[in-house]
């Protein structure tokens, strides 16, 4: 059950069962017509750089191996991304540019990049814990500046069976932040160069596993235990060279120094502004800390807290049983 508090300004669109993946995509996009097309309009990423890159010449070829590979693999993913542009009447190259824009930007000249900043997409932080008092996985969602006010909750249930609600960025399929399906939970945490580091969080077996990816089919799996894991923005256990991120060096250090014997001290953690220039809760002016998220194992619930998670304002609480 979704309770949402007084004043809560994160949406939720409760679709129900959805047979056709291009009618969902036009029922997201027909909702948060508004969201999306403001979030198309304000995101410098989309403006200074993909935009005007997927323009040029070169991007002609990616543009199209993108296309013809995810129209293959993914097939039910490509007919809602093009669901999401006829609802929201936004053109369906910007849609393709939000949804594939890690795959893209790497290949755009440094030259095009006029600000390095512009770039900076997302950094989050996780706190998990198992042991024999207490299991969660608590998350502070941050991106880019250009995501304040550009998100929503989707809550569908898919022809076989599966029902899932998804926080979710305007204009991107749900989710690439964090949800829960009907089978279990799974968290996405900070994005790691090209892969993407996953917390996948078990409820009905008490577990917690953290995976780290990278490209050529490359991942570690950690599973979390008694002893209190803080993950940012870096590779921690898969072995691979990375680039040396002073946010999240200065975050996991920060982390490092205090203590979690609670859920209580973990969203002290994650509401932690001590220091100044990389704090682990975001306030600007690039990166911001869009909202914290709690998972409890054993009260089997998902807690989402708006502003500072320290001042514990909740905006919804879901039951994940």
């Amino acid at each position: 059950m979704d309770e949402p508090s007084e004043g809560n300004a994160v949406e939720t669109l409760d679709i129900g069962l959805c047979r056709e993946a291009h009618q969902m995509g036009c029922l997201i996009g027909k909702r948060f017509s508004g969201l999306i097309k403001s979030r198309v309009a304000t995101d410098l990423t989309l403006q200074k750089q993909l935009l005007p890159f997927a323009r040029t010449p070169r991007a002609k070829s990616l543009l199209e191996a993108l296309e013809t590979s995810n129209r293959e693999r993914y097939p039910r993913y490509w007919d809602e991304l093009l669901g999401t542009a006829v609802g929201s009447g936004v053109p369906f190259l910007h849609i393709m540019l939000l949804n594939f824009r890690k795959e893209i930007l790497p290949f755009i000249p440094n030259e095009r990049i006029k600000e390095k900043e512009e770039a900076v997409d997302d950094d989050c932080s996780d706190v998990l814990v198992v042991d024999e008092s207490m299991a969660f996985a608590a998350h502070n969602e941050d991106a880019n500046v250009a995501l304040l006010g550009h998100t929503f909750l989707v809550r569908a249930e898919l022809p076989n069976g599966l029902s899932f609600t998804a926080y979710t960025y305007a204009g991107e399929l749900p989710s690439c932040a964090f949800g829960f399906n009907s089978n279990g939970l799974r968290i996405r945490s900070p994005n790691v160069s090209v892969g993407h580091c996953y917390n996948l969080v078990d409820v009905r077996n008490r577990r917690i596993l953290n995976v780290e990816t990278t490209s050529q089919n490359r991942f570690s799996v950690r599973e979390v235990g008694a002893t209190p894991f803080f993950h940012a923005n870096m590779y921690l256990h898969l072995q691979v060279k990375q680039l040396q991120d002073e946010n999240s060096i200065c975050r996991q250090r920060r982390a490092a120094l205090l203590s979690v014997e609670s859920k209580e001290e973990a969203l002290q953690i994650l509401g932690d502004a001590a220091d100044e220039k990389f704090p682990i809760f975001m306030t600007g002016p690039t990166l911001h800390t869009l909202c914290t998220v709690l998972i409890d194992l054993d009260e089997q619930t998902m807690t989402i807290f708006k502003g500072n998670p320290k001042k514990r304002e909740i905006s919804h609480v879901f039951r994940i049983d």
